[in-house]
């Protein structure tokens, strides 16, 4: 099938946004909030256990609280999923939900100047949260903008199954894949670069992208 065939949150460039946003509110939070992923809870559990391991039960701490963050963000998404089950069409909703997220990096934002850097994650880790829970297809096929592991194995099947089996669909998705993955880095990049000019301030970069990514949701449901 065309992407034009696919609603527009199922479409690629909608994807490489969230991608984008969530490669650099990692890469973000890490750089300027204690080394604590927003999103990545697989790297949070590892350095939890790495800290505990060596007895450093304060820094260890920092990561149970985005983790138990990203939990609450989770179910406070799911709740909203329930609320908006009977529209028409999940833009409503979406638009809600992105609308969270940015408001959850405001708060984050403000709190920078006000607070410990693991309250600011807390914030940042429900806006991930939320982005994760609502879009999780790209084209019907499973999708998720926060961890690329399972995209890059998605990536390296579909060029086994491109090259020696000649499969079309599977060259598709190596191209969209590939695009996906090289969104997380450009983000994680963007925001790298961010930081080191703007120190907390970095966190406009991924508010923008999600910002464009509701401009580009409303566009593809008015056309």
């Amino acid at each position: 099938m065309k992407d034009s065939q696919y609603p527009i949150h199922e479409r690629l460039p909608f994807a490489s946004l969230l991608t984008m946003a969530a490669g650099s509110l990692d890469a973000y939070s890490y750089l300027a909030h204690g080394q604590v992923f927003a999103g990545l809870q697989t790297g949070n559990l590892i350095l939890f256990g790495i800290h505990l391991g060596r007895l450093e039960f304060a820094n260890a701490f920092h990561y149970v609280l985005s983790i138990l963050a990203f939990f609450v963000g989770t179910i406070l998404i799911r709740i909203l999923q329930y609320r908006f089950a009977d529209m028409p069409t999940p833009v409503y909703r979406q638009r809600w939900i992105l609308t969270g997220a940015i408001i959850f990096l405001m708060i984050g934002w403000v709190a920078s100047y006000v607070a410990p850097s693991i309250v600011v994650i807390m914030f940042l880790s429900m806006a991930a949260a939320a982005e994760l829970q609502e879009f999780r297809k790209l084209k019907g096929a499973a999708f998720t903008p926060l961890m690329m592991t399972g995209n890059l194995r998605k990536l390296a099947e579909a060029s086994f199954d491109s090259i020696f089996y000649k499969k079309v669909l599977a060259y598709q998705r190596v191209k969209d894949t590939t695009i996906i993955l090289i969104s997380f880095a450009v983000g994680a990049l963007l925001s790298g670069l961010a930081v080191l000019w703007l120190n907390v301030n970095a966190i406009v970069l991924p508010i923008l992208i999600l910002i464009s990514a509701i401009i580009v949701l409303n566009h593809g449901y008015n056309n």
